[in-house]
């Protein structure tokens, strides 16, 4: 195994024990954190396929804003167990099975992987992943996701405004 491999399969099984840690740890503080830990992980997968453009943007968004907001959501919430409504067998039953679905997906996805060329994909020389490229194909190709997905920023962050406001007109009363 060379050095791109090794690097691969550390920062592979570091954003999977990551995102294990999110999901078990009983702090939501601590989830955020290692949440930012995958962030991290992805950041370098980008890097090793030469998008460092991605890989920055990620770190800057996902891992510096997003999480801060996370952050910040999460001890407003002021989380207590006893506040916390219990699931019904119903609620559980339908995580369960729609987690088994996507459990199915992807092992029928990573069975029908052809094998690749790391050596061709991983820190391939050229351009594949600037900046210009990627502007190219997200505005060419990819314009109309790239319009939804705008939008659905935007209505989250009216929605965020509203539920702000109603909370603030509680409290003056």
């Amino acid at each position: 195994m060379n050095l791109i491999q090794i690097m691969f399969w550390f920062l592979s099984a570091l954003a999977v024990f990551g995102a294990i840690m999110v999901l078990i740890s009983k702090n939501p503080i601590y989830s955020v954190l290692w949440l930012i830990v995958v962030f991290f992980a992805i950041s370098g997968h980008y890097i090793m396929l030469n998008a460092q453009f991605l890989a920055i943007v990620n770190l800057i968004v996902y891992a510096g804003a997003i999480m801060v907001l996370f952050l910040f959501v999460v001890m407003m919430m002021n989380v207590n167990k006893e506040s916390d409504p219990q699931k019904s067998l119903w609620t559980k039953m339908i995580g369960v099975i729609s987690g088994g679905c996507l459990l199915m997906i992807l092992i029928s996805l990573v069975m029908q992987a052809n094998e690749i060329n790391t050596k061709e994909t991983l820190m391939s020389g050229g351009d594949i992943g600037l900046i210009q490229n990627l502007g190219k194909v997200l505005f060419k190709d990819y314009v109309v996701p790239f319009e939804i997905s705008s939008v659905l920023f935007l209505s989250a962050m009216v929605g965020a405004v509203v539920i702000g406001k109603k909370d603030s007109k509680i409290e003056n009363q």
